[in-house]
């Protein structure tokens, strides 16, 4: 049998974190948080509230697929957390593995806001939304999922399909 390998997208303050997590936990695999690849410069762009751009965003993806081919490579499953904001970036991370189940995590934009005006001590502000809004393209053959139900009813309903 496959371990689970989840790959749970959408745009900042949708929970990919947090559901990711909890998910992780109750499959007792790995959690992999897509923001600790980036590169410093980066992170230091998002900073300062300026978005990146594709040629900033593909070696942060090529370094997050090269983990991902390796724990598949291993035999490992994982929750993955990241923006992979057009379906190329998914392309991306998908190359080469398909047993990945990619989940997008929706939310309205009020909640979002509310979510990042909340978050303290992260490097993305919430001024940035408004673009990663833009950006997001619909997820092509993967599953969408309300952001705004309870974590324990998201996880619930993902561990309810197999």
């Amino acid at each position: 049998m496959t371990p689970p390998r989840v790959v749970l997208v959408g745009v900042a303050g949708s929970g990919k974190t947090t559901v990711g997590s909890a998910l992780a936990l109750a499959m007792s695999v790995p959690f992999v948080d897509a923001d600790d690849f980036h590169p410093p410069a980066n992170r230091e762009r998002m900073a300062e509230g300026l978005p990146l751009d594709d040629a900033m965003r593909a070696p942060w993806l090529a370094a997050v697929h090269a983990h991902l081919a390796a724990e598949v490579a291993a035999g490992r499953g994982f929750v993955l957390a990241c923006s992979a904001l057009r379906q190329r970036y998914r392309d991306t991370l998908a190359a080469g593995l398909p047993s990945l189940r990619f989940v997008h995590l929706a939310a309205d934009a009020a909640t979002l806001t509310a979510r990042l005006a909340a978050r303290a001590d992260h490097f993305f502000p919430p001024s940035l939304l408004p673009s990663q809004l833009a950006a997001f393209e619909p997820l092509v053959g993967g599953e969408v999922v309300d952001a705004g139900l309870p974590v324990p009813a998201i996880v619930a309903r993902l561990l309810a399909v197999p």
